[in-house]
């Protein structure tokens, strides 16, 4: 059940915009108490805060995410449509930040009394949220997992999204349904576009199975999901620079001194896996996992048995 807390005043955000009435939608599993370890989930662009249901590999009895063994906590990001709101005194798009998330992220945690964080967990977009949190809260951190994420969003990454955001500027209603079978691209790869044809589709000139994919996916996604949030929320992922303003990124991340966990996917283009040993190389107390998988980006959200196996070992190690 989806649960809300609204921040007391207003929400000044990093560009110095204020939003009015900011209400964070999250779900928690589990019974929280002081000697229960808390697991943090930050959650990818178009996920919401029921980790149950997107995350469902890792959900559950025995599994990473065990809400009979730790209290779970997933808050839906500033800017989604999955409950999270907030009215801006400024009627042009709100310009939200990764660090701007992450400070509603540590509202939260303040809202609930949590004062340390046993397990800080995100992937993707949800990766560079937790970093932000990470850096500002490490004395709170006890292992930080970080997987299919970066330290400062590539060129390669805010140019996928900036033509995701064109289809949706030139057709509001209908853009999402183009931006999403662009963002698609990115998530897969070629092996995996060629496991959607069939034999027989090899003689035919029309009505490919790789289109009728791209127009599953983009309908999906156009029922589910809300234009402005994903412009909101690809901006924010663009912001992501974990040193903007603190100096040097090697030396920024030399700061984070929590036990961390990087996992990458071997066929990642969109967050390939050099981001993920840059990571590993300058945070002080890192170790970097690669999965090998033909499922590009969207493997951290698929090879949940490799995923659980990795966790539980790392969690099981001083």
């Amino acid at each position: 059940m989806t649960k809300f807390f609204k921040v007391a005043g207003d929400f000044e955000l990093e560009s110095g915009k204020k939003l009015q009435n900011l209400e964070i939608a999250f779900h928690s599993f589990g019974t929280y108490s002081k000697e229960t370890p808390v697991i943090w989930v930050c959650h990818a662009l178009t996920a919401n805060s029921d980790v149950s249901d997107w995350w469902a590999g890792i959900f559950g009895k025995d599994k990473t995410l065990d809400p009979e063994k730790y209290f779970i906590v997933c808050a839906n990001n500033l800017g989604s449509c999955y409950g999270t709101s907030f009215e801006n005194r400024n009627p042009e798009l709100a310009l939200i930040s990764t660090r701007d998330i992450s400070r509603t992220h540590i509202l939260l945690m303040q809202h609930l009394g949590i004062e340390s964080i046993f397990m800080l967990i995100g992937g993707s977009q949800g990766g560079q949220i937790a970093l932000e949190i990470a850096y500002s809260q490490k004395e709170r951190i006890k292992n930080l997992v970080l997987l299919a994420t970066n330290a400062r969003h590539s060129a390669w990454g805010i140019a996928f999204n900036e033509a995701q955001r064109l289809c949706i500027e030139a057709s509001p209603e209908d853009g999402i349904s183009a931006a999403r079978a662009i963002a698609m691209l990115s998530y897969r790869n070629y092996e995996m576009y060629s496991r959607t044809e069939k034999v027989e589709d090899y003689e035919k000139t029309a009505d490919f199975g790789a289109a009728a994919y791209q127009r599953y996916q983009a309908e999906k996604l156009k029922k589910r999901f809300d234009a402005q949030s994903y412009l909101i929320l690809s901006r924010a992922m663009d912001s992501h620079n974990l040193g903007r303003g603190r100096g040097e990124l090697e030396q920024v991340l030399q700061k984070i001194a929590v036990k961390t966990l990087v996992i990458g996917i071997s066929s990642d283009i969109l967050f390939p896996v050099s981001e993920l040993h840059f990571l590993a190389k300058h945070l002080p107390d890192a170790l970097l996992s690669v999965i090998d998988s033909a499922y590009g980006h969207d493997g951290f959200l698929t090879e949940t048995i490799k995923i659980n196996k990795i966790i539980r070992a790392f969690l099981n190690t001083d």
